[in-house]
């Protein structure tokens, strides 16, 4: 018995000496802003694995480093770090689709596979056009561009392309992402007739024109996009664009897309995984998905079980799920109260009101979070009568229940959003790309130079972050937070300045909020003990180049759960 009692002791002696020996890493940096109220700056952290043990100066950290086998990492001594910054609304599957393609738009594009810049007119565009289809060389694919605006670039649709290029297939892939244009050549060369679009009314086959539900009918005719070289390459852009902007949590918004959820994360996971990319992706499922697949809310809950048996660190499936309310706003198919458009044209609801509302209402009960993808005003109160019906029939305090997008929206709207409990998840380079056109063109000055109204939901105290729906914004929070400071366009007009947020929500908007917008506060965020070692690598400071300088500030590199990836 005392011999077994000394053999116990000796396990428990080294048992306690192999924790302490543990490595503990301790990262100095010229400044460390925390997000924490209790302490917002520090210059040392200590991590142990992927977590933070401890955060102020390596004087105040010294209890930890007399107690355990320390590191002191001083790569970072001349950086500031931040919370890794989380993109809660991103598409891998499009980056994934689209950086096989040249961009073409309105705005410039710098990505990993080139510089693009923008044209704003259409004598720009049509020059642009010509020099990028002559390079085309792939005989067994159509030339594909993305990016296409008529409202900058002018009417391009069949018989104009037909007319550019008569013997080359073409296409045009709408800024949106939810349209798509071909000339005779492409649709001869991908075997798409008058007969595959027989019946649905969001295809103009004289035009060439298919958009929203129209535009699925192309994509089986388009194998192309999904080869696993392809798209595997496309997926590697993706994280690269991640890491690029200094993101190291991203929330998918809109897992099947395309209509394979499965393999989409899938390949996701293989990619993430594979590359040991510095991030973590949370996918979420999409009631479109479902639809299109005649599917029910029970059936869908099962399949969204069995994908959660796959996750790991760096891709999972959570508890979210995003309804669809109305259309794009690139393409003016967001609901709008009234005046409405200044045309008389119509915006669009992604599936009926009621349909939309029952699968609410399940999800709703079964505990998930719900996103509502809503662009224009008269959605946004499709949106709160939504949410205070679900409310009325089961009381849930803190659901979370987040309003997509936030295009446009009236200030009384912000203080019902307030009083329900209500989040947003907000683009603001709406106002940067599109406030000028649509204030001329769709909506007058008004209502245009009010986009994504977030100076409202600061004043009324609505959580909010900031999103980049890539390719629908640069994946760049700094960029993000950058449009939501100042609210300048493109044409360089500073309009709707009252909405203007400050600096410390626009960087809480990027960081801590948006960790709350995605129920993940208690992991990620801020820098703070206990929470997982994710920090953004900054060459400059946010609190002294200001709201005007934030787009300049050079991002360096990330620490994701405490392994450093510079760029």
């Amino acid at each position: 018995m005392k011999c077994f009692r000394n053999i116990l002791l000796i396990v428990l002696a080294l048992s306690t000496s192999a924790t302490l020996a543990d490595d503990l890493v301790i990262y100095t940096a010229k400044k460390i802003i925390t997000m924490e109220a209790a302490m917002p700056e520090a210059t040392a952290v200590a991590v142990s694995g992927s977590r933070i043990v401890a955060v102020g100066s390596l004087e105040t950290l010294k209890p930890w480093t007399d107690a355990r086998n320390t590191r002191i990492d001083r790569s970072l001594e001349n950086k500031v770090l931040m919370p890794g910054f989380i993109d809660p609304h991103v598409h891998p599957s499009l980056p994934a689709v689209l950086t096989q393609f040249p961009f073409l738009a309105p705005d410039d594009w710098s990505l990993p596979t080139g510089e693009f810049p923008g044209a704003l007119t259409p004598e720009a565009f049509k020059k642009r056009l010509k020099t990028l289809v002559a390079d085309h060389r792939d005989p067994a694919i159509p030339f594909i561009a993305w990016g296409y605006h008529p409202l900058w670039h002018g009417e391009v649709y069949r018989a104009q392309l037909n007319q550019w290029f008569p013997e080359t297939p073409v296409m045009l892939w709408h800024r949106s992402f939810h349209e798509l244009i071909g000339n005779d050549a492409a649709f001869e060369l991908l075997g798409v007739t008058e007969a595959d679009t027989r019946g649905h009314h969001e295809i103009d086959w004289p035009r060439g024109h298919f958009w929203e539900n129209g535009a699925m009918v192309l994509l089986p005719k388009m194998p192309f996009l999904f080869d696993p070289a392809r798209y595997g390459q496309g997926m590697a852009n993706f994280l690269e664009m991640l890491h690029r902007g200094g993101v190291t949590t991203a929330l998918d918004m809109g897992t099947g897309i395309f209509g394979d959820p499965a393999g989409e994360i899938a390949l996701v996971r293989k990619t993430a995984e594979g590359s040991e990319a510095p991030s973590r992706i949370i996918m979420t499922p999409i009631i479109t998905d479902f639809l299109s697949r005649g599917k029910n809310p029970e059936q869908a809950m099962k399949e969204i079980e069995q994908w959660r048996a796959g996750n790991s660190r760096r891709v999972l499936v959570d508890n979210h799920f995003k309804l669809m309310l109305d259309g794009a706003i690139f393409s003016g198919l967001a609901q709008m109260g009234p005046p409405g458009y200044l045309d008389g044209h119509s915006g669009q609801w992604m599936a009926p009101l009621e349909v939309t509302t029952d699968w609410a209402r399940a999800f709703w009960k079964a505990g998930y979070k719900l996103h509502a993808h809503t662009n224009g005003d008269k959605s946004t109160a499709a949106f709160i009568d939504i949410l205070r019906t679900l409310q009325a029939e089961q009381t849930r305090p803190d659901h979370r229940f987040t309003l997509e997008h936030f295009a446009y929206s009236t200030e009384d709207q912000s203080r019902q959003l307030k009083a329900l409990g209500a989040l947003v998840s907000a683009n603001p380079y709406y106002h940067y790309i599109l406030s000028d056109i649509y204030s001329g063109q769709w909506l007058g000055p008004d209502r245009g130079s009010q986009m994504v109204r977030l100076g409202s939901l600061e004043r009324h105290g609505v959580p909010f972050a900031l999103h980049s729906d890539c390719p629908m914004a640069p994946l760049s929070p700094l960029t993000l937070a950058y449009n939501a400071g100042n609210r300048v366009t493109i044409n360089g007009h500073a309009t709707g300045q009252q909405e203007r947020i400050s600096l410390d929500a626009a960087l809480r908007a990027i960081t801590i909020d948006a960790a709350w917008v995605i129920g993940w506060e208690d992991e990620i965020g801020s820098i703070r003990a206990g929470k997982k070692a994710d920090f953004t690598v900054l060459e400059s400071d946010p609190y002294k180049v200001g709201v005007r300088g934030l787009r300049e500030i050079e991002v360096l590199g990330t620490v994701f759960e405490g392994k450093v990836y510079p760029l």
